[in-house]
């Protein structure tokens, strides 16, 4: 049996390895288009604040790993899948034949328009973070465009390196897809309170060159000039080659219950893939990496005989931004939900519900017992009175994990 795996992210790898261990004799090969071993992206901004070397960012440290395993990694970048004849086409004209493929192609950072200029840099690579690393100095003046997820995980590594940082975010809060508006501020304050300059509700009109760097104009009138921009405005899934392959492709790559695409014998994992979502069913892009991983398992799984399915994937985001720990768990947005904040001590918490069950939490500077939240939206456990006493005091939600679980084994 010939496995072909594109991409060797954190999904490729994982899977790679599931084959390995469920089908010995299997040839299995994982495409990577970068001149690195397999790393992790999520890694970056510790390379960037010095906590690690490059090194640390790789997803397997020992030398000879995957060798060991006997997976072949080959270097290229997937421009053309032929799904009738069971082939991939990479960029520089070589063919690589396969009887099982799983797309894990993950996604590529977005440019906003007219940021191409010297000094400008994603930060979704290991040579984005190279270059960044020479620009970002202490006292270096430093604009970052994207206040989202990996935005603040930037912002947390640019800190550490001793720049004056301005963050402009299009939305009306910092991370605005993972946190309600009331945490969200409460970050944006956080943040501040430690030096950066943040500008929501704001986006970047045009970008020159000038002597001695870059000037951004917003669109509030002001302008920005920075030694070095950072746009961290959001990824899309990598999905450009499978143009004419027959594969379906909404957001991502739409996979069933399975992972597998609406060809046999086809699998997507990872940030590429549009599964079910754990509540809704319908299909959504989830790119975080529990997700990935899950989702690499069960398609690799399947891909070796087995009959695995998936529950959905269910959104799950942990951020440290400047030592605050904020966390938000499945549809933190949606149905009814109770809010619970302490201004002073930069303290959150909202849970939300639909019917008899919590469906979604966002917490800020909470940690105890925190993931007795995903357990219960996760095992959609019937609250019965405890949902009148969380409503009442939301900190609550460990006992109610332990009485409505009890309850309802």
């Amino acid at each position: 049996m010939r496995h072909l795996i594109i991409g060797n992210g954190p999904a490729g790898v994982i899977a790679a390895e599931t084959l390995r261990r469920l089908d010995p004799l299997a040839d299995i090969a994982m495409v990577g288009d970068e001149a690195e071993p397999p790393y992790s992206r999520m890694a970056i901004p510790y390379l960037l604040a010095g906590n690690i070397g490059e090194q640390g960012t790789h997803l397997r440290k020992e030398a000879g790993h995957f060798e060991r395993l006997n997976i072949r990694l080959v270097r290229g970048r997937a421009e053309k899948l032929d799904s009738s004849a069971r082939t991939v086409t990479l960029a520089d004209g070589g063919v690589l034949p396969y009887d099982r493929l799983l797309i894990a192609s993950g996604s590529h950072a977005l440019r906003p328009p007219g940021m191409d200029l010297p000094g400008v840099h994603t930060c979704w690579t290991l040579s984005d973070a190279r270059a960044i690393i020479a620009k970002a100095t202490p006292g270096a003046r430093v604009l970052q465009i994207g206040a989202g997820f990996i935005g603040s995980i930037i912002l947390e590594a640019l800190v550490a390196r001793g720049v004056k940082l301005t963050v402009v975010e299009m939305g009306d809060r910092m991370v605005p897809r993972m946190m309600t508006e009331g945490a969200g501020n409460m970050i944006r304050r956080w943040v501040e309170g430690r030096g950066v300059a943040v500008r929501v509700n704001c986006r970047v009109e045009s970008l020159r060159q000038e002597a001695g760097g870059l000037a951004a104009k917003l669109d509030s009138g002001e302008t920005v000039r920075a030694d070095l921009v950072i746009c961290a405005a959001g990824v899309a899934p990598n999905v450009a080659f499978l143009a004419g392959s027959g594969v379906e492709v909404g957001r991502g790559v739409r996979v069933d219950a399975s992972l597998q695409t609406n060809i046999p014998g086809i699998y997507a994992a990872g940030d590429v893939a549009e599964a079910a979502d754990f509540h809704s069913g319908e299909p959504a892009v989830n790119a975080i990496q529990p997700n990935a991983a899950d989702q690499a398992r069960i398609a690799a799984g399947n891909m070796a005989g087995e009959h695995a399915k998936t529950q959905g994937s269910l959104a799950l985001n942990v951020l440290d931004t400047l030592g605050l720990i904020s966390t938000s768990f499945g549809q933190w947005w949606a149905g009814e939900g109770v809010e619970l904040v302490d201004a002073e001590r930069f303290r959150y918490l909202s849970l939300h519900f639909q019917d008899d069950v919590l469906i979604g939490a966002t917490a800020v500077g909470l940690t105890d017992h925190i993931g007795a939240l995903r357990g219960l939206i996760q095992g959609r456990v019937k609250l019965g009175a405890w949902r009148q006493r969380l409503r009442t005091d939301p900190t609550q939600f460990m006992a109610a994990y332990l009485g409505a679980s009890r309850k309802t084994v």
